[in-house]
């Protein structure tokens, strides 16, 4: 299980403050499905991904909005940021955590909860 890859006791108290920013970011502006996939062990790219998905494309800019301005606050910068311009997958790249907003209808298609089946995984 995760806590054999990575040697530590997994629980969302465990979770890095700038991914809790994100979530409770995400919660203001009523982010939907919400879930964070641990992947520390399994990837070598990043250690967290944070997925959700809004009703709409005003709504998934205004989640990314929230969460950039909320850790922006604490002095924490995205690396990058893609998929403003048509909001129907966001991509905020922060290093050792990414965060997805989706539309629902992507997130259904690209499935990255089933891609990622190892990680273990936190519902919010």
């Amino acid at each position: 299980m995760a806590e054999e890859r990575t040697g530590k006791a997994i629980s969302k108290r465990s979770l890095p403050r700038e991914v809790k920013i994100s979530i409770k970011a995400s919660k203001a502006k009523k982010g939907e499905n919400l879930v964070v996939l641990d992947l520390r062990g399994i990837s070598s790219f990043t250690d967290y991904f944070v997925i959700m998905h809004g009703n709409s494309a005003r709504q998934n800019l205004a989640l990314n909005e929230n969460i950039e301005k909320e850790l922006k606050k604490e002095k924490i910068m995205p690396l990058s940021v893609e998929g403003r311009k048509l909001a129907e997958w966001i991509l905020m790249d922060y290093g050792s955590f990414i965060i997805h907003v989706f539309s629902e209808k992507a997130r259904e298609y690209y499935s990255l909860e089933k891609l990622w089946g190892d990680a273990h995984k936190f519902s919010y």
